[in-house]
């Protein structure tokens, strides 16, 4: 039998065009159908007042019930009654934790809580307005100059939510009719949120597919005004990095905005935990936007844009997000800022963090666990294949003293249900140990045990 013969560059560049047409035409299949009106006049609408009946809330109850079956515990809303580095505690027992990501060990550090405790006494718990009206305080100016000076931009602007921060600045810069929004089709949902806002065509391309976004954007670039690509720095289910080289060549070729969100990479990727930048030695000037959140390495809450001046001042005039939401809490603007001057005086803490992914890492691909494309970062998965299996082998490990999260169908496919480990410089080796022995225990029982059993899809509303 002959072998195949292989593809030239100019079929492969042809294969893939087809493909995102095809992809295209059914997404366009599906959003006609979705928007489609019902018939006139015949709706039973005494089923859409009542809550109970919508179907998704119906399937959420049919989940709790199969919990119950199984004798799992709701492994979701568990109380953590201590600062959570690589233990917690839970109804008062002491667990390892994996489900915190306080990669580098900042919530909770002295200086961090006393930075925090200071802005209370001097600024009191809010400042109590918009920061355009009266409620600017120092540390805003001070935090955002750090933030600048660490990632190497000219100036920032702090919001009070990460997930808002996409939303709102997204949403505003980008224009319905005019403008094209390109983004990873792993993109976190505050990214696609925010496409949506703006009321822009929105594109995804397949995930880390530099070459399906070359192709998307030599097909439809000049059909628009601005153009906005979209991306994360380390993706928060798998663990991988983007290709951000890659994605700056191909945004300076079609003229188009770049936006990197920093939000799992920022203080733990990198010779000096700098993000990206640090990662791939970048001119941070080759991103236009770098979006990031406080919750993670910063030890604090809110997010951040950082990138040329102009584009600062103008969101500081301008976003909605800003221009009408209080400014972010004189305790978490302390926190971020003690953290960001931290970080950039203790690279150690990212280095351990690194070295502790990587045992992690190793260990579990050893034991022939399914880490997904994990490389690295902090974030590795666990993947089962299997939603049902996932919440079991979630729930045997608590029993052992082990807090992990389960990640099921719809947040990720049915096929990639996980659990998802995060990884921060306070595990020890002995944690490691302990842990992965237990997860590839379980994991092997648990298939054997139940085999294909299926758990209830709550439908997409």
């Amino acid at each position: 039998m002959s072998e195949e013969r292989p593809l030239s560059a100019e079929e492969k560049r042809e294969k893939l065009k087809q493909l995102l047409k095809q992809k295209a035409a059914q997404a366009e299949a599906a959003k006609s159908t979705v928007v489609a009106s019902p018939s006139k006049g015949n709706v039973d609408t005494s089923r859409f007042a009542d809550v109970n009946q919508f179907p998704e809330v119906q399937a959420l109850a049919a989940q709790f019930q199969t919990l119950q079956s199984l004798q799992v515990e709701n492994p979701y809303f568990r109380v953590n009654e201590v600062i959570v580095n690589n233990k917690t505690q839970i109804d008062g027992r002491e667990l390892l934790s994996w489900s915190s990501y306080n990669y580098i060990g900042l919530s909770g550090d002295v200086r961090v809580s006393e930075a925090a405790k200071a802005a209370v006494d001097q600024y009191g718990t809010s400042v109590s307005a918009s920061r355009i009206a009266t409620g600017e305080k120092p540390l805003h100016g001070q935090l955002e100059k750090a933030l600048a000076e660490l990632i190497g931009t000219e100036d920032a602007i702090t919001l009070v939510s990460g997930h808002a921060t996409n939303v709102t600045v997204i949403g505003h810069l980008m224009r319905p009719g005019k403008d094209l929004i390109v983004y990873d089709d792993l993109s976190h949902n505050c990214i696609i949120e925010g496409a949506v806002l703006s009321g822009a065509r929105r594109i995804a391309f397949p995930h880390e597919n530099y070459e399906a976004l070359d192709q998307i954007l030599t097909d439809n670039r000049a059909d628009y005004e601005r153009v906005l690509v979209a991306i994360e720095g380390v993706y928060s289910m798998d663990g991988d990095i983007a290709d951000v080289p890659k994605f700056i060549e191909i945004k300076k070729k079609h003229n188009a905005l770049l936006l990197v969100d920093e939000a799992h990479s920022m203080g733990v990727i990198g010779p000096n935990g700098l993000g990206v930048r640090d990662y791939f030695n970048l001119n941070p000037n080759d991103v236009d936007l770098w979006m990031g959140t406080f919750s993670k390495s910063f030890a604090s809450c809110g997010g951040y844009i950082a990138g040329r001046k102009a584009l600062v001042d103008y969101l500081k005039y301008n976003t909605p997000g800003f221009v009408y939401s209080v400014g972010i809490s004189p305790a978490n603007a302390a926190a971020a800022l003690a953290s960001t001057r931290i970080m950039m005086s203790e690279p150690w803490r990212a280095q351990k963090c690194q070295a502790n992914a990587a045992s992690f890492l190793s260990k579990a691909k050893a034991k022939g666990l399914d880490t997904g494309p994990s490389k690295d970062t902090a974030v590795v998965p666990i993947i089962t294949g299997n939603s049902a299996h996932a919440l079991l082998l979630a729930d045997a490990l608590f029993k052992e003293g082990i807090n992990v999260q389960p990640i099921l169908y719809p947040a990720v496919a049915e096929e990639a249900a996980r659990l998802r480990f995060f990884i921060t410089s306070d595990h020890t080796e002995e944690n490691i140990l302990f842990t992965i022995d237990k997860t590839a225990h379980h994991l092997e029982r648990i298939r054997k045990e139940y085999g294909n059993l299926s758990f209830p899809k709550v439908p997409m509303g």
